[in-house]
């Protein structure tokens, strides 16, 4: 009992000085803050941001694993910039959605979240400056790309300044907790997708009601008493929820991409990818001659989307993402040569992958 109460108290002054220099560190911040505020410098530097936990990372020799290191230094970071000045991100609400989530990953605790009702209002919310960033979600690993968010970019000219990748793991909430009691299920059609084996196995019979988010879902479940909703732990906190059951999705490889759009996007960080848009011209090839400048160019493109521009019938625009960043000399070089096989040609972001 010595020895553990010895090691107890050096946990503490260990903790204590942890203390300090944390506040040490915030004197130096409030410090940048002033500097940034004369010289109407931007006080949000992503690029410093992810030089910070790249040298941390790299430095650590464990056994703290970095995983964590990153998830304390993401909510060091944001309480920091809170200090100087809050980011605001606007997210599909209400609060304890899965985008929220992303949110949350992306830019801590710390961040303005701006809930709004739909994606086309997140993108209202940064064209208009009444947000920062916005977080969308892109595609699942299970239900493929959203398809309104693509569209989106043909409506507004903003960019993607990065992607998060996040786990899904879907849950069964209601007022009582108890499987008998539910007569009803609210889901988004997505979520509820993802749950289709369970539900028609665990709950034959009961309809499955199509709502705006997880979140409202479980806003709603938490009204009545004979109501459940298929959402995240963080709604089951926010809405005093109780689990009827946890992790009830088809899938344990369950992942969504999430994008963060903003008024610009990020330099180089030499682990980067590009997105752009494009529409071809009418003629026979134009979709081989269009992707033979990447081939030449030995760039891989991970993903290609086509969807109706809606501008003209049996028009289409092609969504392409591919490694490397547009300040990559040939990489900018094979867009120039595609640009002669397009009606026009769109940048949507260079950003870094997966985020860190």
């Amino acid at each position: 009992m010595k020895e553990l109460e010895k090691l107890r108290k050096e946990i503490d002054e260990i903790d204590t000085k942890i203390l300090n220099l944390l506040n040490k560190r915030s004197d130096i911040v409030l410090n940048i803050a002033n500097i940034k505020r004369n010289k109407q410098a931007k006080f949000y530097s992503p690029e410093r941001e992810r030089q910070i936990l790249e040298r941390l990372t790299n430095l650590n020799k464990g056994p703290f694993p970095n995983e964590t290191l990153k998830v304390i230094y993401r909510e060091i970071l944001s309480a920091s910039l809170s200090l100087e000045e809050p980011l605001k991100v606007a997210c599909l609400g209400p609060l304890a959605t899965f985008t929220h989530l992303a949110g949350l990953r992306h830019f801590g605790a710390s961040a303005s979240f701006v809930p709004v009702g739909s994606i086309k209002d997140v993108f209202d919310a940064v064209e208009t400056d009444k947000a920062d960033f916005g977080v969308v979600p892109i595609e699942n690993s299970n239900e493929g790309v959203v398809s309104y968010t693509l569209d989106m970019f043909m409506d507004y000219d903003l960019k993607i300044s990065a992607e998060i990748m996040l786990e899904i793991s879907q849950n069964l909430l209601s007022k009582s907790g108890d499987k008998s009691k539910i007569k009803k299920v609210y889901s988004h059609p997505h979520a509820a997708a993802q749950c289709r084996r369970w539900l028609e196995s665990n709950l034959p019979g009961i309809p499955v009601l199509e709502i705006t988010s997880t979140a409202k879902a479980a806003e709603f479940a938490a009204r009545e008493d004979a109501a459940a909703a298929i959402a995240s732990e963080l709604a089951a906190k926010v809405y005093a929820l109780n689990f009827v059951e946890k992790n009830i999705e088809d899938s344990r490889h369950n992942f969504t991409r999430f994008l963060v759009i903003s008024k610009e996007f990020p330099k180089r960080s030499g682990q980067d990818k590009t997105s752009v848009m494009l529409s071809l011209k009418d003629r026979p090839g134009s979709l081989y001659s269009s992707l033979e400048p990447f081939k030449k160019a030995k760039i891989n493109l991970t993903k290609i989307e086509s969807r109706p521009s809606k501008r003209k019938a049996w028009e289409y625009i092609f969504f392409v993402d591919m490694e490397g960043h547009i300040e990559d000399s040939k990489l900018k070089k094979a867009i120039e040569a595609v640009k002669d096989n397009c009606l026009y040609l769109k940048v949507l972001g260079s950003y870094p992958h997966g985020g860190l």
